[in-house]
């Protein structure tokens, strides 16, 4: 269906005009709109908040007595705890409701539009919310987890989605690096909350943390409900109509704007170009060959590796365990330190918001992974020379936080821009879903394994256990640079021609070329004369302009 035809019924929309340049392939964007892009990242409260909060809950007295089982009191000294079983089904099934939820996603985003899958997200995560707090037993709170997680799946994968499609190119990194910064506000958050009520003798104590996460996602989904849907989903569903107003309002433009034509032409295009090889169901996410650097396979690769990688820089390790942890190993005021790991995480994540856009995305995958394998590996080695001195337990803290800028300002917002960026519009709700679910799953595997390898009655690894972290930081930074492509500066449109030409390893050295609409055959409207580059109002040979 050509753009034309679409909305012909809109006599303000002229669309006779084909793009001047490479350059002219994005509309200019009000403050206003830059706002509503970041908005939607709000949506990290969720993850973050659930994430953090059951970390200090776990270590709470009057949970423990709720949910646990009596022991000695030379155990624990208020004579209840829970089995290591318990504590690790606890804080994984959230992972494991979120991996659905981010599998069933992809295709609800794609039949119902992006908006639509985020609001949907938070009903469900409301319900779950309600569940947890409803009941004191640890079957409703599984329950009520496993609920909150399928909202949650929605949330995360698609809210990345939507945040890729509608940010301007030039800061779409640092709009989507919000979405970590939301994380990271969302843990401090649950951390202070924690902190602040856990010496109550109530079930307050436990209760008032679980109950606040339901604000985030009213606010949430209230907020969405004021936004516009992704212009690109329109594009996808035929709706050049829609689309065009979408997109005047993401970025604050008149619809009448040659811009704003001249970007939607180019979204149509690439999506034209894209659509030859047919439609792209499921299966189709894994055709071509993994050699093959612009094949569906190979990006599902990257993306879900990316998110598996994420997982094994051993953040989540710190931020699910590190109260019970510091505990464990002897150090005092475990909760006021896990409180000051996470404003450390927010202080250090606004570093990305420059860098990311500075530097581009494979700079600070690399050499953030390093430098996190570095802290992890003095950790490691001071701990196993003498754990129970007071300098082991200082270098544990101080690398600790070191560590955590470094994640906060690399791998934490620049493993989820990508993802949103290196997938063609036929398989981007798909293939970001797919992503997203591979954090989850490996979210899942390290939230169920860890009680057993670190417990004192199971491996019983102590601070050992980052001579495992430092290691597969390594070899993040070693998949970085064989495999993720350099996406800074490009449209949605260009990365896609951009890793069709070059390997990930040369992709910064790419530049702009063409445009979509040329290459699908559109007359050049621009002609030279001896003063000026004047814009020409022609009839274009192709069926979407």
């Amino acid at each position: 269906m050509s753009i034309r035809s679409s909305i012909a019924q809109d006599d303000r929309i002229d669309f006779g005009v084909a793009p001047t340049s490479v350059e002219r392939i994005e509309s200019p964007v009000t403050t206003k709109a830059y706002l509503m892009c970041a908005f939607a990242a709000f949506a990290g409260m969720l993850f973050g908040y659930d994430s953090g909060y059951i970390s200090s809950v776990l270590a709470m007295n009057e949970f423990k007595i709720d949910y646990g089982h009596q022991v000695p009191i030379s155990e624990d000294r208020t004579g209840f705890s829970y089995f290591t079983w318990e504590k690790s089904l606890i804080v994984s099934i959230l992972s494991a409701g979120t991996f659905f939820g981010a599998l069933i996603s992809g295709a609800l985003a794609d039949w119902f539009g992006r908006r639509t899958t985020i609001v949907a997200g938070c009903v469900v995560f409301m319900v779950g919310v309600i569940i947890q707090v409803a009941a004191t037993v640890i079957p409703a709170l599984v329950v009520g987890r496993l609920i909150a997680g399928f909202g949650v799946g929605f949330v995360s994968a698609i809210n990345i989605l939507y945040m890729s499609e509608v940010a301007p190119r030039k800061v779409r990194g640092a709009i989507v690096s919000c979405y970590q910064f939301a994380i990271t506000i969302g843990i401090m958050l649950a951390s202070c909350v924690g902190y602040a009520t856990h010496k109550r003798t109530d079930t307050g104590a436990f209760r008032i943390p679980i109950a606040v996460q339901f604000l985030w996602a009213l606010i949430l989904a209230g907020g969405l409900c004021l936004l516009p849907e992704s212009p690109r989903y329109y594009v996808k569903k035929g709706r050049l109509d829609l689309a065009i107003r979408a997109l005047s309002r993401v970025r604050g433009q008149p619809m009448d704007s040659d811009w704003l034509q001249d970007e939607l032409a180019e979204i149509q295009a690439n999506y034209e170009y894209e659509q030859q090889v047919g439609e792209v169901g499921w299966l189709g996410c894994f055709s071509g060959g993994i050699t093959n650097r612009n094949s569906n396979i190979r990006k599902v690769f990257i993306g879900t590796g990316l998110q598996m990688f994420q997982q094994f820089t051993g953040i989540n390790f710190i931020f699910y365990y590190n109260t019970t942890f510091f505990k464990q190993v002897g150090l005092n005021n475990a909760f006021l330190i896990a409180l000051v790991t996470t404003i450390v995480n927010v202080c250090s994540t606004p570093v990305s918001f420059y860098t990311i856009e500075r530097y581009g995305r494979r700079p600070l995958l690399i050499y953030g992974a390093i430098a996190m394998a570095v802290c992890e590996f003095i950790i490691a080695a001071v701990w196993t020379a003498d754990a129970s001195s007071s300098t082991a337990n200082y270098v544990l803290i101080v690398f600790v936080c070191f560590y955590i800028f470094f994640f906060a300002s690399t791998w934490g917002p620049a493993a989820w821009v990508v993802i949103g960026e290196i997938f063609q519009l036929p398989i981007r709700a798909k293939g970001v879903a797919l992503s997203t679910a591979s954090n989850w799953f490996w979210n899942c595997i390290i939230g169920i394994i860890v009680p057993y390898i670190v417990d004192e009655n199971h491996g019983n690894l102590g601070g050992r256990v980052f001579f495992v972290w430092g290691s597969t930081c390594a070899a993040c930074a070693v998949f970085a640079w064989l495999f993720v492509p350099e996406t800074k500066g490009l449209t949605l449109e260009q990365v896609d021609k951009m890793m069709e030409e070059v390997s990930a390893i040369r992709s910064s050295q790419w530049r702009v070329h063409d445009t979509f609409v040329h290459e699908m055959g559109a007359k050049d409207p621009v002609r030279e004369d001896s003063s000026s580059i004047q814009r020409q109002h022609v009839q274009p040979k192709s069926s979407y302009l």
